[in-house]
């Protein structure tokens, strides 16, 4: 094989004109699809794990958006680590922590330490994205990159949404703790395979990396998620300007991370180079993906609850219902990759943003007694929609940056997404929680406040859609101009850069 080349966006251009050995994204894909598997492995679990470690649904929930926040956190400091190593280090040291992690959440005593064991397998998560999706768009030609995406999205897409109905399988045959017991030696046989078949070389630079952006992006990612999922919380639970107070330690600090990278720019080495938002392609497929993996992902929590909670189905009745989504998105990924390829993003893009509306609005109107038909159609829809939606975005946002700005623009896209991923969970449980204290204040049934918390909650997923919608309309259907051969400047002659 090959030597890989180094994954930083550096490359030169024949990286792109000659024939290149796509052969180490096989094993980068299958990694980075088993562990992204786990942002969502949790899902049908939270109503078993409420009653064994006796906490609340807000709590459990914590184990998918304390992943994801993790993952925001991390993902921006990858692409200063992704020059330091070669690509088969960075897969072996992701693949290490990811591996521990998993351990740990297996004999996990206590909540505690299983929130803990889930923010390590995250921070070996958060360094297989970046890796990948540099990597793809590295060594990919642009005339291949709608049909490498479209693999490449099977693990950044579908494997969350699989999550749920691997879960199920798990759980129907023994403890949660086998959610992690099945997962780790697969994770372990990847790892050996994977470093078996990688390059050893690769280039390296020793570079900077600024660790008040870093403190600047936690103190700003993780109050802002935490104060969204205390919202609507009553008194009890904690002071009640604490949400408010932790909202507003969020903004200030991601001001100030804005800010820093601003200066950084122009005397020194930004955490994330923002000058990736002045492209206008790359700036609206990072709202879209945004806030279309806040929908799903706040979708994908709050169908379980309502399955097992409402209408009484275990947990492998809740996988194997929600099942047929899934594997319908994993299969049309590929397929939309190659359409992408032939007619660009737009018609695929604008129609799977109206599926996606339509399913969420679907979603919205059930109740105790919705037949499981409806529910399966409008879930299998929004996954069908999401398809056509997430590769030709992936490819279309990132082929729209100049090569010096690709590994800065996959960790924003990689940063953003997972940040919109918890506060969508966290915002849809806090709804749901309000909305059902609400209704059992006025008088309602346990079984009529859950199903008026779960409208309400997919309620908020289709409002989302509605902007996803809008900004689906106005994307191009493809890349803007190509750059220069030799890749050297950070302007496209349709997209000039201001200094």
């Amino acid at each position: 094989m090959t030597t890989t080349p180094e994954p930083t966006g550096s490359s030169s251009a024949t990286a792109h004109t000659e024939a290149p050995d796509y052969g180490v994204l096989r094993w980068l894909v299958l990694a980075t699809f088993i562990v992204i598997l786990n942002e969502t492995i949790m899902i049908n679990a939270i109503p078993r794990l409420t009653e064994e470690f006796d906490v609340t649904t807000r709590s459990a929930q914590w184990l998918t958006s304390g992943f994801l926040l993790t993952m925001a956190i991390v993902i921006p400091t990858t692409g200063w680590f992704l020059q330091r190593v070669t690509t088969r280090q960075a897969f072996g040291s992701a693949m290490a922590v990811f591996c521990a992690g998993t351990l740990l959440a297996a004999l996990a005593p206590t909540f505690g330490v299983l929130v803990a064991a889930r923010v390590v397998q995250a921070a070996g998560t958060a360094i297989m994205m970046p890796l990948l999706m540099t990597t793809v768009m590295t060594i990919v030609r642009e005339q291949d990159r709608g049909r490498i995406m479209g693999n490449v999205t099977l693990a950044i897409s579908v494997a969350p949404a699989l999550g749920p109905t691997v879960s199920g399988g798990i759980l129907a045959l023994g403890s949660w703790r086998w959610l992690f017991g099945a997962v780790l030696p697969v994770a372990v046989l990847i790892t050996w395979v994977g470093l078996r078949n990688l390059a050893v070389g690769g280039e390296t630079n020793q570079g900077a990396i600024d660790w008040t952006s870093v403190a600047l992006s936690a103190f700003g990612f993780g109050p802002l998620v935490f104060g969204l999922s205390q919202l609507g919380e009553g008194s009890g639970t904690g002071p009640s300007w604490l949400p408010a107070a932790m909202l507003v330690v969020g903004v200030l600090s991601l001001g100030a991370f804005v800010a820093r990278q601003l200066r950084l720019q122009r005397d020194g080495v930004p955490l994330l180079d923002l000058r990736t938002l002045l492209h206008r392609t790359y700036a609206l497929s990072l709202g879209l993906m945004a806030l279309a993996f806040m929908a799903m992902l706040g979708s994908m929590i709050l169908l379980p609850l309502y399955l097992q909670g409402v209408r009484g189905l275990s947990e492998l009745q809740t996988g194997l219902l929600v099942m047929p989504g899934g594997l319908a998105m994993g299969l049309l990924g590929p397929q939309v990759g190659k359409i992408f390829d032939r007619v660009g993003a737009r018609p695929l893009i604008i129609p799977g943003a109206i599926g996606m509306l339509v399913g969420l609005a679907l979603l919205t109107q059930v109740g105790a007694t919705t037949p499981y038909a409806m529910i399966l159609a409008a879930h299998v829809l929004l996954m069908v929609s999401l398809a056509a939606v997430f590769t030709p975005v992936f490819s279309l946002g990132l082929g729209a940056l100049p090569p010096p700005l690709y590994s800065h623009g996959s960790s924003l896209l990689a940063t953003l997404q997972q940040v919109a991923g918890a506060a969508g969970t966290a915002v849809v449980i806090a709804v749901v929680s309000s909305r059902e204290t609400g209704l059992l204040a006025d008088g309602a049934d346990e079984i009529a406040a859950r199903v008026g918390g779960t409208q309400w909650g997919f309620a908020v997923g289709a409002i989302l859609a509605v902007v996803v919608v809008v900004i689906a309309v106005i994307m191009p259907g493809r890349v803007p101009s190509s750059y220069d051969e030799e890749g050297a400047g950070l302007e496209r002659a349709d997209e000039p850069v201001t200094p």
